[in-house]
Order: structure tokens, then sequence, then C-alpha cells
């Protein structure tokens, strides 16, 4: 005896193939780095993207701490503050400074000083470019998305002959011409 079992066919709609919008991958990486990434299924590029971050937010920590150090430092020796001794060799007696040392370190203060706040400065605008670039890659990874390359890449050289015109009698030479 055979028993009829009921399977219900379930019919399947279409599947709508996913398709970044690139002004939201944008928006996306504008609101929160790497977010962009996330939406246009890149994920890979996360490690790459904070990684980035973490650098340039080091470099405008440690020049940033070593600006406000030396600036310190500037001011308390302009100042005739003896705070700055600390800054000395050990060995070094600073009862026995001299102006032209203490013309030096002046000088060594300042310098080093404007130095780290350069650097601080140049750490903020490389961060700027950096988050930039996030925003450009998400769009770009969007907008070239389902950009197909064809697997026939070539390129192929053939002589070419011209017909004679005002400029030219007949003439003729190579023509180059690639295939994507």
């Amino acid at each position: 005896m055979s028993s009829l079992v009921f399977c219900p066919v379930i019919a399947q709609e279409d599947v709508v193939e996913f398709k970044p919008n690139p002004t939201r991958a944008v928006l996306y990486s504008a609101i929160f780095p790497g977010l962009g990434q996330i939406y246009n299924r890149k994920y890979w590029k996360l490690p790459l993207v904070y990684g980035g971050f973490l650098g340039c937010v080091y470099a405008v920590t440690w020049n940033s701490t070593q600006y406000n150090d030396y600036k310190q430092l500037y001011r308390d020796i302009t100042e005739g503050n003896d705070s700055w001794h600390t800054y000395l060799r050990p060995g070094q007696n600073p009862v026995n400074l001299t102006e032209s040392d203490i013309a030096y370190y002046t000088n060594s203060f300042k310098n080093k000083k404007d130095f780290y706040r350069r650097n601080r400065d140049l750490s903020i605008i490389v961060t700027v470019g950096v988050y930039a670039l996030c925003m450009l890659d998400a769009y770009v990874d969007a907008q070239l998305f389902d950009f197909d390359i064809s697997t026939d890449l070539s390129m192929r050289i053939e002589p070419v002959f011209y017909n004679k015109s005002e400029l030219n009698s007949h003439s003729f030479g190579l023509q180059c011409s690639i295939k994507f």
C-alpha cells in the first residue's frame, strides 16, 4: 500500500541581488569610518581602515603630548620659573648655569615646541585625509560593485593603411587596439 505524501511547492520569488547605493555608502562612511565598507560587504578593508585611524590617533596624541611638555618648559624658562630644571641631565647643577646655557635651553625648548606643534598639525591633516579616503573608497567601491571585466583582455596589433587626403599622401602604420 502506498501513501501519498503532500509536499507543498513553494514558489521561489525572484531573489534580488545586493547592489549598494553609492550615496548611502558615503553617508555611512561619513557617520562612522568603516561603516561604508561594511555596507559594501568589503570586510577585508576594515583592518586597513582602523589600522590607519589608530596610527593617526597615536601620532596626534604623541605629538600633542610632546608639544604640551615643551610648551610648558619654554614657558617656565622664559618666565624664570625653576621647574624646568628637572629637564637637565643628571649631575648638571642648575646653579652653575651661565646665561649662554639658559639661552641654549630656551632656544632648544622653542625649537622642539615648534617641531612637535608642526607634527601634531600634520598628523591632524593626515587623519582628515584618511577619513576622506575612507569615504571615497566606500563611494567608488559601491559605484563599481557590479563592474564586470571580461575574461578576454587582449591587445591586437595590426597594420593599417590610410587613404590619400589633403594632409597626406597614402600613409600606413600600426594600429593597436585593446579589448576590454
